[in-house]
């Protein structure tokens, strides 16, 4: 645990004693490592095991027939990925995890959790009722990256984003998990476009940013100690 802090966040792991993560979990993990760009996960792929994320960052694509990809999701330390796929009938995966700098990821077998006997019971059901939250979570970040999609315009598409991101902070001004590709990629627009209008945006005294933190603005406040992103 100490080596690892990304463990010690895990909310999969939330509530559970230190010495049963040593004893009981730990001496199902293999540590594997992964290169920028290498496939963790593949479309396809049949997964039975689930994997703590404890450096690095993973991405979540979509990819398509005509070889056009979406960006669906950043993954960083302290993420659980696989736990959508071995809770599915077919196990097989519709999207690819691909590390977006080297990673390390701890993966366990999914019988670690699925059967009886890899934690103390009472244990299990508590990292159980912890999965079922983390996929309740999980579904409604898909659900919010629809809200945004049915958007039709790049603008509403931004701003719809943007709300929602503040929304979850509690807060006018937070920082998003993506760099300005990344983040064109995920509304599924032209980062040429995206850049403009939120240039544009700017101007209007809509939002004021630099790199990846945004404020959400009343109209018509002064922006001029913010540089223009690039």
């Amino acid at each position: 645990m100490e080596d690892w802090p990304a463990l010690e966040r895990c909310a999969l792991l939330a509530g559970l004693p230190a010495e049963v993560v040593r004893q009981r979990l730990l001496p199902w993990g293999v540590l594997r490592q992964y290169p920028k760009n290498g496939a963790l996960i593949s479309v396809q792929e049949r997964v039975d095991w689930f994997g703590i994320l404890l450096t690095g960052r993973v991405q979540i694509v979509q990819q398509f027939s005509s070889g056009a990809s979406s960006l669906m999701e950043n993954l960083f330390p302290s993420y659980v990925l696989g736990l959508d796929l071995i809770c599915t009938k077919s196990r097989r995966s519709p999207y690819c995890a691909l590390a977006a700098a080297p990673v390390q990821v701890l993966i366990f077998p999914d019988e670690a959790l699925m059967e009886p006997g890899g934690l103390p019971e009472a244990e299990r059901m508590l990292v159980w009722k912890n999965l079922l939250t983390l996929l309740a979570q999980e579904n409604m970040r898909k659900h919010s990256r629809l809200a945004v999609l049915a958007q039709r315009g790049l603008r509403d598409r931004i701003l719809t984003y943007l709300t929602m991101q503040a929304g979850r902070r509690g807060a006018c001004q937070f920082q998003i998990p993506f760099t300005r590709d990344e983040l064109a990629d995920y509304l599924c627009v032209n980062r040429s476009a995206l850049s403009h209008e939120l240039s544009l945006m700017r101007q209007e005294g809509l939002i004021r940013f630099r790199k990846n933190e945004f404020t959400l603005l009343p109209a018509g406040e002064d922006q001029s100690n913010w540089s223009v992103i690039k």
